[in-house]
């Protein structure tokens, strides 16, 4: 009897181009998130996002999610993850995983020396990794990019 799995959301991927450097002006001071503070004119030279973003150019990859089974971890639909294939998952990673040829966007869960991918969200159930299942973990959630104002 074949088992059907929940794996939503699917996350669309797509290369890095990293060639391309697009200074984006970045404030000088750290801005607060307790109290205010003085307010100033200044602005750095810039920052390169995929600079910040991206320790492995050549293993990393912008997916976009769909669907809502990881929201209670603050990734939503439509937002863009930065997925670096070159790290080696551990306990408790977000990671884009293929099981029986879907990807999913799961918690990587060891617990009773079984896998256990970890919706965040109750309406999903967890997804036990089992040798009848295909598996790998495709790469490593580094980012999440939200959009704030809808």
């Amino acid at each position: 009897m074949k088992r059907e799995i929940n794996t939503e959301p699917v996350v669309e991927i797509n290369n890095v181009d990293s060639s391309n450097s697009r200074l984006i002006p970045l404030m000088e001071n750290t801005i607060s998130a307790g109290f205010p503070s003085p307010a100033t004119d200044y602005m750095s030279t810039g920052i390169d996002l995929n600079k910040e973003l991206i320790r492995n150019p050549s293993s990393t990859f912008y997916g976009r999610v769909k669907g809502d089974s990881m929201q209670e971890a603050g990734i939503f639909d439509g937002d863009i993850i930065v997925i670096d294939k070159g790290l080696e998952p551990e306990n408790d990673d977000i990671a884009v995983c293929f099981i029986n040829g879907e990807f999913t966007l799961k918690r990587i869960v060891v617990e009773n020396n079984r896998l256990v991918l970890m919706p965040a969200n109750k309406k999903y159930k967890p997804i036990v990794v089992t040798q009848d299942n295909t598996f790998i973990v495709w790469g490593i959630v580094t980012y999440v990019i939200s959009k704030v104002k809808k």
